[in-house]
């Protein structure tokens, strides 16, 4: 190389090759990336920084560069490059180790190291003209004037361009530590804060006391998990002369003609303001701060709500975390413990048969379809039933437990979910638990069937005998005299202590994120900021699937991070297509920026709406209810855009009164459902009913057809398992109506592994069974000779 090509290629390049090389093997630069990813001591509260999922780093395209209108300079100052010797070069710095090692030292990993040299390469290959001073480097190392290794710096400032998120790691990291919550409410924390913690189990007057407390205050906040709650509270206010306002994801109430304020609000725990001063702020249900989806509601009320006294009210269980939150906001609490008002036992029978039910009973059932069977034969045997399940409308849970209270009302029975276990007043003599396996939802969000816990045993079992009520005393039973032996043991544990509050990323430290990553998708920072978030032992990050489906579901509607995240957090359930089919209509609407007005709206839901005439109608009519929920959601968030808020209410309670109706003869619904398909219509995301796989009991609408009863025996014998609840839709499987294990697989096995109800080792170890019993069978009809016995 000639000297004056070697002036200039020095005067171009901004590091000299070997120089560049040596200072990010030994500069201050290289230790500083690297430290992003080593460990590193934090504050006292960690031995060291959390290691980042590398697999969220999604790389930015980086187009190849083409010839610019001064030509290609590098080109011009020494020669064209050959890319085929190019190419050879590239792969060698590839599989240099000691380039592979820098490349760790300076954050990328294997899985890194590999996508930024699969870009870097295409980048140099495809490009018409590269930058002068990597076309000079290549040529030299082309021309055995200089060393593969100097390729290295541009290789990290390609890979930079990237992985965006390798030149602020530490910024991310600060962004993302979640190890000092009370730390964020500092109007919280300028004031010394009361915590009175009222301790107690369900129906002991614990929240008696709190809201009492409440109402003598000058001004005060009650937050509560449910809306029905918040209306209750509010009513209770102002019956007792105090202004109350109402406050909840879907509706604003403000009692003063005037629009003013009151000094007292009720509201769901997601709507408090942490920014108004109050005397007496109420958390009702505190155990819920354990809750994977909403726990991090109640932790922002307990340690960001701005008022003299906390009157916290729950399970006991909560208590120690409880303090020890308090403990680091400097503030003691004060435990006040109360016994329950009524007494309540467990019976020594099971109900056995709907024949046995009495006044006052409630069946509690885990899914619709169980709602749906023993409903329908309650009414068989010509008694009347309330139902209530959780997607009901509160207008028509509130009708339901008007109509099971009222003494001069026919009817006295009730079958409903656990949704009666929070926000209903009913008049419950005896509480029946049709079964006691619950469908749940796991820590990675899946679906599995599991035995309710104590803390759901006790607070279902505590509507029983409410103080207040006719009954005076409370019972609980189950079903199936199988249960029996299981609930008793269940009520007898004590509660595990709650050892967590949930914690969720707010809007701007996703706002944060998205200014160091403008090329991320919301549900990628999601999963960056949960990858890189540090949290002490006192909390936990809150599962943010749902989130994570709704921004997949709508990244392609071009909305603003702001706008996308409120959509995100929109309080719908993602196994309703009519619903999240909504949302993405309503967001895609929104991003044109035309409002969403009421007769826009009326044509998505086909309004007017007429009476359901089977379940399928039902379900429907239900989904549509949450449809008009979510436009006054997102009306409070978007005045500008969902204009027609009043129109839309008066809808809802149109809709309310028409679901109403198909509740109060959901029987004939069920009937009619039957009648035209065979089965009841269900969506596929409801639970199976109680299924006892271990004694061969499954779901008729399962079985293949040929198995089903057709002869009078049969239905005799389908007859007389009829008392038994959901089993009366289940059918034994014996002799030669059994199915082989293969048969099954493709459809029953396959659903119920689908659904959480069974794995492959379960399916496995099931049909090892199945045959050794058919074994079994064989030998003891056979006689010594391999004779069939007669």
């Amino acid at each position: 190389m000639s000297v004056s090509r070697c002036a200039r290629l020095l005067s171009r390049l901004r590091h000299g090759s070997a120089a560049g090389l040596r200072s990010w093997q030994s500069g201050p630069s290289r230790a500083a990336t690297a430290g992003a990813f080593s460990t590193a001591s934090s504050n006292g509260h960690d031995t060291g920084a959390k290691a980042p999922d590398t697999s969220l780093f999604v790389p930015l395209p980086v187009s190849p560069e083409a010839a610019g209108p001064a030509g290609d300079v590098g080109a011009e100052l020494t020669c064209p490059l050959n890319k085929s010797e190019v190419l050879k070069v590239l792969n060698k710095f590839y599989r240099r180790r000691e380039i592979q090692r820098l490349g760790t030292e300076n954050g990328l990993d294997a899985r890194l190291f590999h996508q930024a040299f699969i870009s870097f390469r295409k980048y140099i290959m495809e490009s018409s003209s590269l930058s002068p001073d990597v076309h000079i480097i290549l040529n030299d190392i082309c021309c055995g004037a200089g060393h593969v290794d100097d390729l290295f710096p541009f290789f990290m400032r390609h890979a930079k361009q990237i992985f965006p998120m390798l030149e602020c790691m530490d910024d991310l990291r600060k962004i993302s530590d979640l190890r000092l919550p009370p730390n964020w409410y500092s109007e919280a924390r300028a004031i010394q804060r009361k915590i009175v913690f009222h301790a107690g189990p369900t129906n002991s007057g614990k929240t008696y006391h709190a809201i009492q407390r409440y109402l003598a205050a000058k001004s005060g906040i009650y937050c509560g998990p449910l809306k029905l709650l918040a209306h209750e509270i509010f009513q209770k206010s102002n019956d007792a002369n105090v202004p109350c306002d109402l406050v909840t994801g879907e509706e604003r109430v403000c009692v003063d003609g005037e629009g003013r304020p009151s000094a007292h609000v009720a509201c769901t725990i997601e709507m408090c303001s942490v920014n108004t001063p109050y005397e007496v702020a109420v958390i009702d249900e505190i155990q819920m701060i354990k809750d994977p989806s909403r726990g991090w509601a109640w932790t922002r009320a307990l340690l960001g709500l701005c008022a003299e006294e906390i009157h916290v009210c729950g399970e006991a269980a909560a208590i120690n975390l409880v303090t020890e939150l308090m403990y680091t906001t400097g503030e003691e609490v004060e435990v006040r413990n109360y016994k329950r008002l009524t007494p309540i036992k467990v019976l020594d029978q099971a109900l056995e048969s709907l024949d046995n039910l009495r006044p006052g009973d409630c069946i509690v059932c885990f899914s619709k379809n169980d709602i749906y069977s023993v409903s329908r034969q309650i009414e068989a045997r010509g008694q009347e039933c309330a139902v209530i399940y959780g997607s009901l409308p509160p207008g028509t849970k509130l009708t339901q437990a008007k109509k099971f209270n009222d003494p001069d009302d026919p009817c006295k029975i009730m079958v409903a979910t656990d949704a009666i276990g929070m926000g209903l007043n009913l008049s419950i003599k005896r509480i029946i638990f049709n079964s006691l396996i619950k469908p749940v939802v796991n820590e990675k969000g899946e679906k599995e069937m599991d035995m309710i816990t104590t803390s759901q045993a006790l607070q279902i079992s505590g509507r029983a005998g409410r103080f207040s009520t006719v009954f005076k005393e409370g019972e609980v039973t189950t079903m199936h005299c199988d249960d029996l032996a299981s609930l008793k043991e269940i009520l007898n544990r004590s509660v595990e202590p709650i050892v967590a509050a949930g914690l969720h990323p707010t809007a701007e430290q996703i706002e944060m994120f998205a200014y160091h990553l403008p090329g991320a998708t919301l549900s990628n920072l999601i999963d960056i900021f949960v990858s890189l978030s540090q949290v002490d032992g006192l909390y936990f990050v809150c599962n943010v699937d749902d989130f994570k489906f709704l921004a997949d579901m709508i990244q392609h509607i071009p909305l603003n991070l702001r706008a996308r995240y409120v959509f995100c957090t929109a309080p719908i359930n993602k196994k309703q297509p009519y619903v999240c089919t909504s949302l993405l209509k309503f967001a895609r609407q929104f991003s044109r920026n035309e409002p969403l007005t009421f007769d826009w709206l009326c044509r998505h839901i086909n309004w007017p709406l007429t009476p359901p005439r089977n379940i399928k109608d039902l379900v429907h009519l239900e989904a549509v209810h949450d449809v008009l929920d979510l436009y006054l959601w997102l009306s409070y968030r978007f005045m500008d855009m969902f204009p027609d808020t009043s129109l839309v209410r008066d809808i809802q309670k149109e809709l309310d009164d028409i679901i109403q109706i198909g509740v109060l003869n959901i029987t004939r619904l069920i009937r009619v459902s039957e009648a035209s398909s065979g089965t009841v219509a269900v969506p596929d995301d409801f639970p199976l009913q109680r299924t006892r796989i271990g004694d061969g009991m499954l779901n008729a609408e399962d079985l293949p057809q040929t198995s089903q009863a057709s002869s009078p025996d049969d239905a005799k014998g389908q007859g007389q398992r009829g008392a038994r609840g959901s089993k009366a839709l289940g059918h034994r499987l014996t002799g030669a109506q059994a199915e082989p294990p293969g048969r099954l697989r493709s459809a029953l096995a396959a659903r119920l592994i689908q659904q959480g109800l069974l794995t492959q080792e379960m399916l496995r170890q099931l049909e090892k069974e199945w045959l050794a019993d058919r074994g079994g069978n064989a030998a003891q009809n056979t006689d010594p000779k391999g004779k069939k016995r007669k």
